[in-house]
């Protein structure tokens, strides 16, 4: 018979004569009662085996991480925390598991074991329910950029323009390494490479969006990015997700507006299909932060933190703005910043990011107008900046205990200074000819924004290190499974 999800049997709308149900072995005990979890749910089945009448020698099969499949009737159970229970007619070893060898014993592992054996954590409890609330956030951006009407374009992987201007780009070559062909001044010849050109993993889809986006409307783009950047903290990433909406005749207003609405609304979503996978990473987060000191514990249980995001407004704060605040913080003037700031025009880390919205305004913040020397060259220049304080209509949003989560900006739609902006960085107007043909033919007002997929994962799973809220972790120095 076709065996039926483990999810399906606990929310029975009554007792079955027979069914079947296949999964893996959590727990056994005495020699008797087998928790089943097949995956589609946090929680297990009890399966109670008639062990006086099963062989011993299938009994001792029965070990944690096998794979199994019992058929019986569906009851209710006799047990606490449980509605239904399966009394086991026939039982099936489908795979086995050495209980000697298995890593994934049923007791505490920390999670830099976990990350180790990142092929087999989403056995547990903890990564079962990260992935599935992760699955549940990426229907929820798709679904909720399809309602407004937005088309979702595939940008390409491969590219030659650095969009972030950034440079810190993996490298996508054909050539050889033992024997590289060179130029007559001994620079990599690559015109003889499969491009005939030098090209690079993307780090954002945006330029290739805007140009969609100038005849489509509003567009999204939702796939992999890459940053060779060699940053080994718990926020980085080599390879992830990343979600960029372009729209045109959107201006900054609109684009912040438009940021706030879609968190609140895959938030939104992930609170009402995920409640179990959600209560259960609440408890693991309070069970954990008993071990730390009081003030480095969350001020929010991560349900509330989230219902926190739904029901109150962004606070919307110029760049400005939060330089005299930073400046004249507490911890600014007695030193307890690493990066202290003086004067305008600094480019703030995360520890200021923070301090603005878990200690000042205790909300998520949207900071704007950014100086325009720590942007990228394709930001809207402000028509009313002073020399030397030049600012770009950029919008970063913040978030408590991640920092920026969303950076975006209204786009320079002027051709001219758009021009003037890349003469004065050096970037190759040939090469971004076919960005520039949007300023060219038909220009308009347009905005977007990037949202780093796996930051949004961690704010709403309310894990503290980005590798383990991602299937395997790309990071300097590992590149496993």
């Amino acid at each position: 018979m076709k065996h039926t999800k483990v999810k399906e049997l606990l929310n029975s709308a009554s007792t079955l004569p027979e069914v079947n149900a296949k999964g893996w072995v959590r727990t056994f005990r005495n020699n008797q009662f087998i928790a089943l979890n097949d995956g589609s749910t946090i929680n297990n089945i009890q399966c109670v085996v008639d062990f006086e009448n099963t062989a011993d020698e299938i009994l001792k099969r029965i070990t944690t991480g096998a794979a199994v499949s019992v058929t019986g009737a569906l009851v209710e159970s006799k047990g606490a925390g449980q509605k239904y229970e399966i009394q086991v007619a026939t039982l099936e070893i489908l795979g086995d598991s050495d209980p000697e060898k298995f890593p994934m014993q049923p007791k505490k592992h920390s999670m830099e074991f976990l990350r180790e054996n990142a092929h087999l954590r989403v056995r547990t409890n903890a990564f079962g329910a990260i992935m599935r609330v992760r699955s549940v956030l990426s229907f929820a951006v798709h679904s909720y950029f399809q309602e407004k009407g937005f088309v979702y374009v595939n940008t390409p992987i491969i590219t030659g323009s650095d969009a972030e201007g950034a440079g810190e780009m993996f490298k996508v070559t054909a050539l050889p390494f033992d024997n590289t062909p060179r130029t007559e001044d001994g620079k990599v010849n690559y015109k003889e490479d499969f491009f005939g050109k030098e090209t690079n993993l993307t780090v954002s889809g945006q330029l290739e969006g805007e140009t969609f986006a100038m005849a489509l409307g509003q567009i999204y783009t939702f796939g992999p990015t890459f940053r060779a950047e060699n940053s080994n903290t718990s926020r980085h990433l080599a390879e992830f997700w990343m979600i960029e909406p372009e729209v045109a005749f959107n201006d900054l207003n609109d684009n912040m507006d438009l940021a706030e609405e879609f968190i609140q609304y895959v938030i939104k979503y992930a609170l009402e299909k995920c409640p179990e996978d959600l209560k259960f990473l609440e408890s693991r987060l309070l069970d954990e932060e008993k071990s730390k000191p009081q003030a480095e514990r969350s001020e929010m249980a991560l349900l509330e933190k989230l219902d926190f995001v739904l029901k109150n407004n962004f606070k919307r704060v110029s760049y400005t703005e939060a330089i005299s605040i930073l400046r004249d913080s507490t911890p600014n003037k007695k030193k307890k910043f690493n990066y202290i700031i003086n004067e305008w025009g600094a480019d703030l880390q995360s520890e200021h990011e923070r301090y603005l919205v878990e200690k000042h305004f205790k909300c998520p913040v949207i900071l704007f107008d950014y100086p325009a020397n720590i942007k990228a060259f394709y930001m809207r220049l402000n028509d009313d900046t002073e020399p030397g304080k030049e600012t770009v209509r950029a919008m970063d949003i913040l978030f408590p205990g991640i920092g920026e989560i969303v950076g975006g900006s209204q786009r320079e739609e002027r051709y001219d200074v758009l021009i003037e902006k890349m003469k004065a960085l050096g970037i190759d107007e040939e090469e971004l000819s076919w960005y520039l043909d949007t300023r060219r033919f038909g220009s308009a007002v347009h905005s977007g924004f990037g949202l780093g997929f796996e930051r949004l994962v961690l704010f709403v799973t309310g894990m503290t290190n980005i590798r383990d809220v991602i299937p395997f972790p790309r990071t300097p120095g590992s590149a496993e499974f």
